[in-house]
This record gives C-alpha cells, structure tokens and sequence, in this order.
C-alpha cells in the first residue's frame, strides 16, 4: 500500500514539475515568422520613441500658438533709492518772478503693478494658428515613415536570412557530395586504379567547399544580428528564425508588376512635402499679416509709496487702477517686412516646384522598381529550372564515371555547373526580394504588405 502511494506521489511531482516547464519549452521553440519581427519592431525599435516625443513636442507647439491668444497676468514691483532726487523746473511767471526748482518724488519710492492684457485681435495670430494642423500632421507623417522603414529593414535582414540559409543548405549538399566521392577516390588510389592528383582534385574543392560554408555561416550572424537591431531586439539574446516553414519565401509567389495604379500621393514622403509647403504658406500670410493693426486690452491695479525715510515708503501706499485698449499700428518697419515676406514667398514657390519634381521622381522609381521585379522574377524561374537541369547532367555524369564512361574532369566539370547554378539561383532569389520590397516601398504600399503577411 506504501509502495503504491509513493508511485503516485512520484508520479503527481513529475506531472507538477512538466506543467512548470512546459512555458519555457513552449518558449525556447518558439520561431519568429516575418510578420512576428516586424510586430516586435515596431513596438521596441527605439525609434520609435523619438517620433512619438515629436509628437508630444508638436502637441506643446500647439499651445504655445494658442497661449499667445489667451490673458496674461504679470506683476511688476520696484524699489527705488534716489540718491539725488530728481528736480524739475517750473518756469518763472507762475508761481512768481523767478523759476523755481521742484522735486516730485522723494528718496524712497515703491511701485507695485498688477496687470492683465488680452490680445482682441492680432491677424498674424490668427494665421499661426492654423499651422497647428499641419505640425500634427507632420509629426504623424514621420511616426508613419519611420514605421515604413522599420517594415522594410526588418524584411530585408528577413530574406538575407533566408537566402544565406539557403545558401548553407546547397553548400553543405556539396560538401556531402565531395566527401562521398573522396572516399571512393581514396579506396581507388589504394588499390591502384585512380591516381593521388584526382584525390587531391576532390580534397581541393572540400576544402574550398569548407571555407565557403564559414563565409556563409559568418554572413548569416551578421544578417541576424542586424535583424535583431533593426526589431530592437537583444543582440546577445538568441532570436530562432522561422524562414523554412514560409511558404511565400521557398517558393515565391508570381507578382503582377503590370498594374499601373500608382499615385504619388500614396508616398508618406509626397505626404510630407504637401505639409511642408502648406506650412510655407501660412508663414506667407502671417508674414503679410504683421502690417495690420493690433489691438490689446488691459486691466491695471497698482500701489506707489514715498518716503524720506523706509518705513513710509511701504506703508503709505496710495493706490491707482485703469481700465484700456492698445492698438498698435506698424508704419516704418515695412522694408523689413517685406524682405521676410519675399523669401517666404519664393520658399513657398520652390516648395510647390518640388513638389512637382517630387511626382516625377516617385514615378520614376516605381516604374524602375516594376521593372527589377519583372526581370528578378523572370531570372528566378530561369535559374531555379537551371539548377534542375545541371543537376540532371551531374547525376548522368556522375552514373557515367562510376561505370568508368568518363573521367573526374567531367565529374568535376559537372559538379561545377551546379555551383554556377547555385549561385546564379542564390542573387536572382536575393533580388527577387529586394526588388519586391523596394516596389512596395515606391508604391507606398509597405503597410499594407505588412498588413497581408
């Protein structure tokens, strides 16, 4: 009966202790898709940070405009210790014969002034205001265009992964076909039928095999390292990359590079230069707006005290208050005006220009990024076909010099041509992916690419 409880004990504490570890298993094989990265990234790359401090500086920016149209409330105070009182004359003939020296003060003097000021009506004000709209905007804009770049640096360290990966699995395929075949040379130079210089033939492309499977495996750190940077992700931490189960990446799917639909309005940077040159303009007209009048109210409550001595001068005040209107006329700055009003007339131009060179420009690196796409696409069928075909010739040859048909340069020459293959397949792969995200990114659709993954 003990016996029996204490297997049911063991076996409850090895259940309890599966379950605890059962989360750490779950998370050591977990593998990150593209889509995963790209979700990680846009919540942890640092710079995302800075863009949303932007914002928060354009939201201050915004009540700095406004507070200009809100009261002001100061208080002003001022001791004065009139070391020589100040004297002014009265003319003789008023008081008497001769002129006569009188002071209006006395040594000690306090003034204390509270006032409230409001701005009723101020044009260029008005015109600042509105540009409020527009450095939200922008802020918006550049949290959007560095969203897009994180998109496309983390798809790009993707698919270098996917193709240095790639690259191991055809290099290590021929490093396996080598070794078989040294050791069939080495059993051959033993008994006397082959001659050392064909081993050593075959050594040389193992060797040369190895190397460039350290060069691919050293390629492929760097690749997951930037992937990490640009995701904000741990450099020292590991990051299991789940390229091989992507169906879209072993087998790329046929893009149409035929639609013409492209609008350079789309691009978030066409985006930011319309803002740009919007808040050129209303720079123009609270330029132009600084020759109208500006009128201001106010309310004034003050005390002054005087004395010969300290004491009276602050506790025998003798209190004072007005109620007014400032209307301000600007009349002899107008060259000055002008000048600063020209040249935001002509940036205001060169904006609107720019923004028609702008137009161009997008057009034309869409159409160019069409064009890569067609032309990678098309050399990606032909060499992933080639690579069936060279490695159709090898098998017949390698059949061939088994049965002693032909000779190892054959073999060897074979062997070659499915290398050549290979690396033709490996940058036609890696184009095919950089020219279709560098068209998503001309079009301004790289959102909505991230969006369907």
């Amino acid at each position: 009966m003990v016996e029996i409880f204490e297997r049911r004990k063991m076996k409850k504490n090895t259940l309890l202790a599966l379950i605890c570890l059962l989360p750490f298993q779950l998370l050591a094989q977990q593998q990150w898709n593209l889509k995963e990265c790209i979700d990680y990234g846009l919540k942890n790359n640092r710079s995302g940070v800075v863009y949303e401090n932007e914002k928060l500086a354009a939201d201050a920016q915004a009540k700095e405009a406004l507070a200009d149209y809100l009261p002001k409330l100061g208080v002003t105070g001022t001791f004065d210790d009139n070391l020589k009182v100040q004297q002014s004359i009265i003319p003789a003939g008023i008081f008497g014969p001769d002129a006569v020296k009188v002071a209006f003060t006395q040594k000690y003097n306090t003034n204390g002034v509270v006032q409230l000021d409001q701005t009723i009506y101020d044009q260029s004000l008005l015109n600042g205001l509105k540009a409020n709209k527009y450095n939200k905007q922008q802020a918006d804009l550049n949290v959007k265009k560095n969203e897009e770049t994180i998109i496309y640096d983390i798809s790009n360290a993707y698919y270098q992964i996917y193709v240095y990966r790639e690259q191991l699995r055809l290099l290590k395929a021929n490093l396996e076909t080598y070794r078989r075949q040294m050791e069939i040379s080495q059993l051959q130079v033993q008994k006397g039928i082959t001659l050392q210089k064909d081993l050593d033939k075959v050594t040389v492309n193992y060797n040369n095999a190895i190397s460039q499977i350290r060069i691919a495996e050293s390629s492929l750190t760097l690749s997951e390292n930037q992937l990490k940077y640009n995701m904000g992700y741990p450099i020292n931490s590991g990051l299991p990359i789940d390229t091989a189960s992507r169906k879209d990446l072993t087998t790329p799917s046929i893009v149409d590079a035929s639609n013409n639909g492209f609008s350079a309005a789309n691009r978030t940077d066409y985006q930011l230069s319309q803002t740009n040159a919007r808040l050129l303009e209303i720079d123009q007209q609270r330029i132009k707006a600084g020759a109208i009048p500006k009128l201001t109210g106010y309310v004034r409550y003050g005390a002054q005290g005087f004395g010969t001595t300290l004491g009276p001068a602050f506790s025998d005040l003798n209190s004072y208050s007005a109620v007014g209107l400032k209307l301000t006329i600007p009349l002899f700055d107008f060259f000055k005006r002008n000048a600063q009003y020209n040249q935001a007339k002509y940036k205001s131009l060169n904006a609107a220009e720019n923004l028609k060179l702008d137009e161009g420009k997008y057009q034309l690196e869409y159409e160019n990024a069409k064009t890569k796409l067609i032309k990678a696409q098309a050399n990606l069928e032909n060499d992933t076909r080639n690579i069936e075909l060279a490695q159709s010739v090898f098998k017949t040859t390698n059949l061939q010099y088994t049965k002693g048909v032909t000779d190892l340069n054959d073999w060897l020459n074979a062997q070659y041509a499915i290398k050549d293959a290979q690396n033709n397949y490996l940058n036609s792969l890696y184009s095919f992916y950089q020219a279709k995200l560098d068209l998503e990114k001309a079009a301004g659709t790289l959102k909505t690419f991230y969006s369907s993954l």
